[in-house]
């Protein structure tokens, strides 16, 4: 073969590689709003400052997931329209352009936001995250069109890896940011760097990856594109039966990302729940972002034919899979409780069933209902104003508890009061003064807590003194879940199994799993994943050391990403790529459905259970249907569907 014959297949070759370096990099910028805004700071920041006018946390609460489901049906609504008219005009980079633009303006907006701005950051939100979903339906859009069929697999987990690196080194300065910086400045500052980040690192996308051509070579007399593009969304959604093996991927692909979905987005919460700090969980979601990007690329390669590693991969991921759980819970079992996590017997009185006792020793003081310890440790704010005076300065109002630590619930509003505290007659210091608790505000707010802590466990009495102002209100008392453990134990537990990990694959992964690993397809690697998951909703019911916590978010690092990763390449593989913008935009609403179903379920089976654990054990269910589910697609039958279209549609554009 001469060099002239070679020189323009290399550079063929070059100019595909540069194109999927751009694709993979736009989820190196995007990621950025996932971590920071969406999981890591905003929710906080909206709670605490912008809705720092509101009655409660709870209240603030309320109000983000309002602005969260509105920003959800905007773009269920947006997504499969304008993903068709993208097909239809030749414009899916032009979508993902403005709709990049709308994300990166929203969230730059958010440097505005200050105390009490909670209107304006749900307003800047809901835009950012309207931009963010609607340029994630075009970025996978253009996957059929930027990768090989060959190489979707091993492109989309690239693309994973490259967010999970992207947004964690970003949150990682982030926090850093917010530390160093006073008052709110950090965090406002920190979303700003979020819409630099997404807009400077999308730049190389739209000046390398050419536009995909258009499904309709033109338009006849009469017709718009808006009335062509909703009319072959008609048409796709009455010929369900001849996409019949895609809408049976879609299905199971609901029920399984239901579940996914559900371990994301409250994974935090459980684990808060649970009684894990907040730095621990900072902490958790940066190892899934960074152990998350090898496990995306290796879930990559599994069903790559030509990679000769396979059985090397596999025997790696399947001995994290058994080893992990078993070494946290041997170690929950062998190893003293201050160091693996285990929390202390919830503190109780010694007199039989006493709970906590209270005293008024002033008459100020008010009882205006029953107090009762619950039988671990958890408060109850049911009865608002429990223990409350509206007298002169000077009423005391004692509780004796046993342990260390003790929270005492209250509320602020205008004219409001200010109280002191006392342990064991000896005034509770902060800075070298004695603590003065101001609860006179221009706001009024419920569910403030303050901790009280002794020198040592023990039977306690923490005296409150109303120390002038207005009337005061206590609203509960509760007993914090006490835990003391070492971080180094459990990352070295966690290296010493990577490295029995490496050594086994190494070892015996040639020998017992080369004929296995030669069966491995793009849906066996979703059904793997699959197992995983349901491994780790069954864990999660057991849960109860720190130990086993970060064993938990190393399992959930091992496959979150090549699930999400592997998910979104079959299923472009099951849709025609001259309708990758509408099919796309179908898988859009799916995805970000389970993002509301699947909480939404977890919530009810809380109610119906009464606990967050028996909710977790649920999630195996949704693991295990929608892995069956998955098994009934006939992924070829759905591939051959896929590619008929596209030579019908390329027939018919010629004509």
């Amino acid at each position: 073969m001469t060099s002239e014959a070679v020189a323009p297949a290399a550079r063929l070759d070059a100019a595909y590689r540069r194109r999927v370096r751009a694709w993979v990099l736009y989820d190196w910028a995007n990621s950025a709003f996932a971590t920071t805004i969406l999981a890591a700071v905003l929710p906080v920041y909206f709670s605490q400052v912008a809705g720092a006018t509101l009655p409660s946390e709870a209240t603030a609460t309320a109000y983000w997931s309002v602005a969260l489901s509105i920003s959800l049906l905007i773009s269920a609504v947006l997504s499969p329209i304008l993903g068709t008219i993208s097909d239809v005009m030749r414009g899916k980079k032009r979508f993902l352009a403005v709709f990049t633009g709308i994300g990166v303006l929203g969230t730059g907006l958010l440097v505005l936001v200050e105390r009490g701005d909670w209107l304006l950051a749900s307003t800047v939100f809901i835009l950012g995250r309207v931009g963010f979903i609607g340029a994630m339906t075009f970025y996978d859009s253009l996957l059929p069109h930027v990768a090989r069929p060959g190489d979707r697999d091993t492109v989309s987990s690239r693309g994973y890896a490259m967010g999970y690196l992207g947004g964690g080194i970003l949150l990682a300065l982030n926090v850093v940011m917010i530390q160093l910086i006073p008052g709110t400045l950090g965090a406002r500052l920190s979303f700003l760097s979020v819409a630099v980040w997404w807009a400077v690192f999308s730049i190389p996308l739209f000046r390398t990856v050419p536009e995909p051509p258009a499904a309709t070579a033109r338009l006849r007399r009469g017709q718009t594109v808006v009335g062509v593009s909703l009319g072959r969304l008609r048409h796709t959604l009455r010929d369900i039966r001849r996409y019949r093996h895609l809408f049976q991927y879609l299905i199971a692909f609901l029920i399984y990302n239901d579940a996914i979905g559900t371990i994301i987005g409250l994974a935090a919460i459980y684990g808060a729940e649970l009684g894990f700090g907040s730095v621990e969980l900072i902490l958790a979601l940066l190892l899934v972002q960074f152990v998350g990007i090898p496990f995306s690329l290796i879930f990559g390669r599994l069903p790559d034919k030509n990679e000769r590693r396979r059985p090397f991969f596999l025997a790696f991921i399947l001995f994290n899979a058994i080893a992990m759980p078993l070494a946290a819970i041997g170690a929950r079992e062998l190893l003293p409780p201050t160091v693996t996590g285990v929390p202390e017997a919830a503190y109780a009185l010694d007199a039989p069933d006493a709970g906590h006792t209270l005293a008024v020793s002033a008459a100020p003081f008010t009882h205006s209902g029953d107090w009762t310890t619950p039988e671990t440790p958890s408060v109850d704010l049911s009865d608002p104003g429990a223990y409350s005076t509206s007298g002169a300065p000077g009423g005391r109002l004692e509780l004796s508890f046993h342990g260390q630590d003790v929270e005492v619930f209250y509320a602020q509003g205008p004219g409001g009061g200010a109280w002191i505290a006392e342990i064991d007659g000896q005034p509770v210091l902060e800075d070298d003064l004695p603590l003065a608790v101001e609860t006179d505000a221009e706001t009024v707010r419920y569910e403030l807590m303050q901790t009280f802590s002794a020198n040592e466990p023990g039977d306690h009495t923490l005296t409150l003194i109303h120390a002038g102002g207005g009337p005061l209100s206590i609203a509960a008392v509760g007993l914090p879940d006490v835990r003391e453990a070492n971080l180094g134990v459990s990352l070295g537990l966690i290296v010493g199994v990577q490295v029995l990990a490496l050594v086994f694959a190494w070892l015996a992964g040639p020998r017992l799993f080369s004929r296995l690993a030669q069966t491995f397809d793009t849906r066996r690697g979703i059904l793997l994943a699959l197992v995983i998951y349901g491994i780790i909703a069954l864990w999660g019911f057991f849960l109860r050391a720190n130990v086993e916590f970060w064993g938990l978010a190393w399992m959930v690092a091992v496959v979150q990403g090549g699930s999400q990763a592997l998910s979104r390449s079959l299923y472009a593989s099951l849709s025609p790529a001259s309708k990758s913008g509408e099919f796309f935009g179908l898988y859009g609403i799916m995805e970000k459905a389970s993002s509301v179903v699947g909480p939404l379920l977890f919530a009810l089976a809380v109610v119906l259970l009464g606990s967050s654990r028996p909710a977790v054990l649920s999630l195996v269910f949704f693991f295990l249907l929608g892995g069956y589910l998955l098994t009934r697609v006939d992924i070829a039958a759905g591939q051959r569907v896929a590619a008929e279209e596209d030579a019908a549609l390329h027939a018919g554009s010629h004509d």
